[in-house]
């Protein structure tokens, strides 16, 4: 029964219709699909130079939106200080293949990358550089769900 409140409860919070495909072997469990409307779509902005914070919150909730479908489409933005650390770091750069994999587009907003120096090496990784100013505005105009981290 609390089981069911807390999806009810989760349905109000998002203010959509969703509902919740479950089986008796795994009531709720991770691999649940959730499934909120039609062209859901989230954009992370991930500011942050804090890599415990990238690996225990912000690419654990990409990686596991996107393989659970949580999300029609997930854009995953790269920003300021979080693309000198993605330079440097090679487990994180391992973890945003892994997330391209399952596919979340992956970007890099050019103008921070080029403050730091680092377009070069996030292209190298894989990662569109590129202006995201526009393109998150759009998301934004659009009604994505944005998440800034």
């Amino acid at each position: 029964m609390n089981k069911i409140l807390l999806v009810f409860v989760l349905a109000v919070f998002f203010n959509t219709n969703s509902f919740v495909n479950c089986s008796a072997k795994n009531n709720l469990s991770q691999s649940t699909n959730i499934k909120m409307n039609q062209d859901n779509k989230l954009a992370i902005v991930w500011t942050s130079a804090d890599k415990e914070v990238a690996e225990k919150m912000v690419f654990m909730y990409a990686y596991n939106a996107a393989k659970f479908e949580w999300w029609d489409e997930i854009n995953f933005i790269i920003w300021g200080p979080s693309s000198k650390l993605l330079s440097e770091d090679t487990d994180l750069q391992d973890y945003i293949k892994k997330m391209k994999e399952v596919g979340i587009n992956i970007y890099a907003c050019k103008a921070c990358a080029d403050m730091y120096k680092v377009s070069d090496k996030l292209s190298e990784i894989g990662i569109e550089v590129k202006y995201m100013g526009k393109p998150l505005t759009q998301y934004l105009q659009e009604d994505n769900k944005v998440i800034t981290f």
